[in-house]
């Protein structure tokens, strides 16, 4: 089959090869035929090293598509039905899933370090233990989330990752509450998710921050206020909160940096919450003073902070109801083979969010 792969970690294409094999089916396994996939920043993260992943391997994470056959032992899943994949999936047995924390669950890392994909020089990895960017891969059953006949498979993709990680944000970590001020720094696909989640919890005033003015017209249709420029960012503080600060600022790049400057322009008492996911040797740094004095929430968000499964369900909701947007967010289509394009035009920051069509 079909499959984008990277040879070496820091190389900024891809090759698409059509000599890979999804590997490893059998007892508790699916095998899915992927339709539509997203190209999320997590990915080019992957790709550059920022992020753990072990070389040669298939990038993508946020996928959706069509059971093709199913391994011993698994139920509630038959060949022919359409799925999403869920790259963090519960075990339901270990204490973090004990407690209600289903996100926390590290049994979807155990298979990360098994090769999903093998070709006739060896054996390639997937991305976070799936490889969406591929026709075929085999994962762990419950991987493999059912969705309604009405969502289609770029939806769901998008739903898989993106958007429940930044509708979560918004909903389950920081519980965002009506009227209140919000600042979401960075704007891509998960920014505007959080911008989408705070505006559905009712928050009055939401300011979106990105260098790409592209991104910041975007915000303004998904919900934002008002967009600024970083270098603008201390203006609005100064303008909207009289200098007090946001009562909640959603840091979604993923650098010390700017979650250094979220810190500073949340309130005494307010919420930074901390969406971006950054490098191992990337310190961020408060004093125990300023720790203690100022009384600020630091809240890292996870997948989105809560249940997966609850939180793809109230995704759909949302989307059938209107309240949130999702066909908007797909500013690209594009074909498997013009992923280098479409890598292109992420790190330029011109796309949203981009839909592979498997």
């Amino acid at each position: 089959m079909r499959a984008a792969v990277q040879h070496e970690t820091g190389q900024e294409k891809l090759e698409v090869l059509d000599d890979v094999e999804a590997v490893g089916f059998g007892p508790g396994k699916v095998r899915m035929r992927v339709r539509a996939t997203g190209l999320c920043h997590s990915d080019l993260s992957a790709m550059s090293g920022v992020l753990p992943q072990p070389a040669p391997f298939v990038p993508g994470h946020e996928g959706a598509g069509e059971i093709l056959d199913v391994g011993d032992g698994v139920t509630g899943l038959s060949p022919g039905d359409r799925v999403l994949m869920c790259w963090l999936p519960a075990c339901g047995s270990c204490p973090s899933c004990k407690r209600g924390q289903t996100h926390l669950c590290l049994a979807g890392f155990m298979n990360a370090g098994t090769p999903n994909f093998a070709r006739s020089g060896g054996e390639v990895f997937g991305f976070a233990g799936t490889g969406t960017f591929a026709e075929e891969v085999v994962v762990a059953a419950h991987c493999a989330v059912p969705i309604p006949d009405d969502v289609p498979y770029e939806i769901a993709a998008l739903i898989g990752c993106g958007v429940t990680t930044g509708l979560g944000a918004a909903l389950n970590t920081a519980e965002v509450e009506a009227a209140s001020s919000v600042a979401v720094i960075g704007c891509g696909g998960v920014g505007i998710s959080v911008i989408q989640g705070a505006r559905a919890c009712g928050a009055a005033q939401i300011i979106a921050v990105d260098p790409v003015a592209g991104r910041r017209e975007a915000a303004l249709r998904f919900g934002a206020t008002e967009a600024v420029a970083p270098g603008e960012l201390a203006d609005a503080k100064q303008r909207i909160t009289a200098g007090e600060g946001f009562d909640y600022v959603f840091e979604v790049v993923g650098k010390s940096a700017t979650a250094r400057t979220a810190y500073e322009t949340t309130r005494r008492g307010g919420t930074l919450c901390v969406v971006g996911a950054g490098a191992l040797d990337d310190t961020f740094q408060v004093n125990m003073f300023e720790l203690f004095f100022d009384e600020k929430r630091i809240l890292p968000s996870l997948y989105g902070g809560g249940d997966v499964l609850r939180s793809y369900e109230r995704a759909i909701a949302l989307w059938r109801a209107g309240r949130i947007d999702l066909e908007g967010m797909i500013t690209h289509r594009v074909r498997l083979a013009e992923i280098n394009d479409a890598l292109d035009q992420m790190r330029s920051g011109t796309a949203l969010r981009t839909c592979i069509e498997i």
